[in-house]
């Protein structure tokens, strides 16, 4: 069943608006909604720094593009490593790159809709 069944009313339903994914990217997403900017009381994923996420089930192999709110930000030598430390630890990856981009710049249009709910900003 994976972690989908502790994601709130408006995760689940941005969620099942997506593509079907398989357990472990479901699994994936779950845990970088629990990964909180250091500046912003909102998850990595809702905020709209994960780019791009591919998830190979069969072998385990996991890309993760994400960005951070700013190139000046003081946790950009940090942040990145204690994600992907983070999201080793998900049952199911094997392998995992992590690339950091900074193209294009992150806005706040990136965000998801329970993100500016969350940040009054809707």
């Amino acid at each position: 069943m994976g972690f989908r069944q502790w994601l709130s009313k408006a995760e689940r339903t941005e969620a099942e608006r997506l593509p079907p994914r398989s357990e472990l990217e479901s699994d994936i997403i779950f845990v970088l909604r629990t990964i909180y900017d250091p500046e912003i009381p909102v998850n990595i994923y809702d905020l709209g720094l994960i780019y791009e996420l591919k998830v190979d089930p069969e072998n385990g192999h996991v890309l993760i593009r994400m960005t951070l709110t700013a190139p000046g930000c003081p946790v950009a030598q940090t942040f990145p490593e204690m994600v992907a430390e983070t999201i080793r630890e998900v049952p199911g990856v094997e392998d995992l790159q992590l690339e950091l981009v900074w193209e294009p710049p992150w806005s706040k249009n990136m965000m998801s809709e329970a993100a500016r709910l969350e940040l009054g900003l809707l």
